[in-house]
């Protein structure tokens, strides 16, 4: 299994890579969407799930869910993408490789295999229950998987994306127009 994360954990670093070039943003920047998607999953999840129960079930959901946002503003919130980007910078600049690689291998593998074993069984719920719920979930464990490899790669040197440079060759210039003399 070792082999099948590594050789998925290149072509996302591949991707990322390739991403940087034509973009200018990072795979920093990418996880940092990936999760931003994530979190309102998570609340669309949990607001579905929400108005189908209980009172009491209501009020526990409630309370989790303030308590996620409460943590998610003292944590992933609280730094700006780009603070996480120098970092992931400075770290490839001295040629530290992250150290994700290595460290989260045994969570991307078994966020991998739910990711692969887990749709027969979501489809199966969904038709016979009918619950969109269960389609969030698997969405959440897909998003979890894709952050993890996002998380885990090495970005370029800093670089102007291909598609700006692109944009502003065929954008009008932006520059006030020469003032034509005034009519006498």
């Amino acid at each position: 299994m070792t082999y099948i994360d590594e050789a998925l954990l290149n072509v996302a670093e591949w991707f990322c890579r390739q991403f940087q070039m034509r973009t200018g943003r990072t795979n920093v920047w990418l996880a940092f969407q990936f999760t931003n998607l994530s979190i309102i999953v998570y609340f669309v999840w949990a607001a579905m799930y929400f108005w189908r129960t209980d009172l009491g079930t209501r009020l526990f959901v409630g309370l989790f869910c303030s308590g996620v946002l409460c943590a998610l503003t003292q944590t992933i919130f609280k730094v700006p993408v780009e603070e996480y980007e120098a970092h992931a910078y400075r770290r490839a600049a001295k040629g530290f490789r992250n150290p994700r690689r290595v460290r989260d291998a045994q969570l991307r593998l078994s966020f991998l295999t739910l990711s692969v074993l887990l749709p027969p069984p979501t489809v199966f719920v969904y038709v016979t229950r009918h619950s969109s719920v269960v389609l969030l979930s698997y969405l959440l464990i897909v998003l979890t998987t894709v952050l993890l490899y996002l998380l885990a790669c090495d970005p370029l040197p800093p670089c102007p994306g291909k598609v700006k440079e692109w944009l502003r060759g065929i954008a009008p210039s932006r520059l006030a127009p020469s003032e034509s003399p005034a009519p006498d």
